[in-house]
């Protein structure tokens, strides 16, 4: 079975051991890196996701706003450091991408604090959960945020959807199709699998924080998601006056798949009228 190759352009950033983990390899990609003036949008994926499997999107929106772009795989996704399998993920393991690794990631690529102030973190499914979580860390070091399809707290929708894919995973050709995508599928998939099924999980909410929220934010959700309902996005909302609320019509969980166009157009405004 053919891979997909890591981008040219990819590499990798080496981050020293945290207080609780150890080193990472992270591979990451620049996007439009010509545009130095420009501010920064960092992606941060999906629950499965990793570089190649946001394709061109992220690239397309960078050039819809002008922006240059960074793009990783968090650890055990892609080509980064991938989860030991001995290993469960703990509840507050987004908390943790948020707090350490995406602030360690940051540092090893030296975006200063000015690039950070002036900086979009742009999050999609779980992705998006991290983002709204570093957003309330760091309010003053974020020049505004977008979540897409974000989760806040844990709906029986969603648990349901994780417990079909499991199934999907260990009966169907799904396995294979994500091994394109990830050095050690198995690290990719139960990572992420495990810890949503997991019944400490189902008292998983992030919704105390999200006050903390100032910059600029935007969350969009597609009507037909799969993963979860506008429950999440409301419950932001209920949260954080500011935000701005995008309820997309002809899409589900993936609407940067679904109705490119329609987000990219969404996003862009948004933007444009910060």
């Amino acid at each position: 079975m053919d891979r997909i190759r890591t981008p040219l352009s990819s590499a990798f950033a080496e981050l020293p051991a945290g207080v609780d983990r150890g080193a990472l390899r992270i591979e990451y990609q620049w996007l439009s890196p010509e545009r130095v003036d420009a501010p920064l949008a960092v992606f941060l994926h999906e629950g499965l996701g990793s570089i190649a499997m946001w394709k061109d999107w992220p690239q397309t929106l960078c050039d819809a706003l002008g922006f240059r772009g960074l793009v990783y795989s968090r650890p055990g996704y892609g080509h980064s450091t991938p989860r030991d399998h001995d290993i469960k993920w703990p509840v507050d393991f987004m908390h943790r991408q948020a707090y350490d690794v995406l602030p360690a990631l940051l540092d090893a690529l030296r975006i200063d604090a000015a690039e950070r102030a002036r900086m979009w973190l742009v999050g999609h499914s779980d992705g998006g959960s991290i983002t709204l979580l570093y957003a309330a860390a760091f309010p003053h070091a974020l020049g505004g945020a977008i979540v897409v399809a974000p989760h806040v707290i844990v709906e029986q929708k969603s648990v349901d959807a994780i417990a079909q894919a499991k199934i999907a995973f260990e009966t169907t050709d799904f396995k294979p199709k994500l091994a394109r995508y990830h050095d050690d599928v198995d690290s990719a998939f139960y990572g992420w699998n495990d810890i949503w099924l997991n019944a400490d999980f189902r008292r998983w909410d992030i919704t105390g924080v999200l006050p903390s929220i100032t910059c600029p934010l935007l969350a969009a959700q597609g009507h037909d998601d799969e993963y979860g309902t506008m429950v999440q996005i409301d419950l932001i909302q209920q949260h954080v006056a500011h935000v701005q609320l995008a309820k997309l019509d002809g899409c589900g969980h993936s609407p940067h798949r679904q109705a490119p166009e329609l987000l990219n157009a969404t996003i862009t405004a948004f933007v444009k009228s910060q």
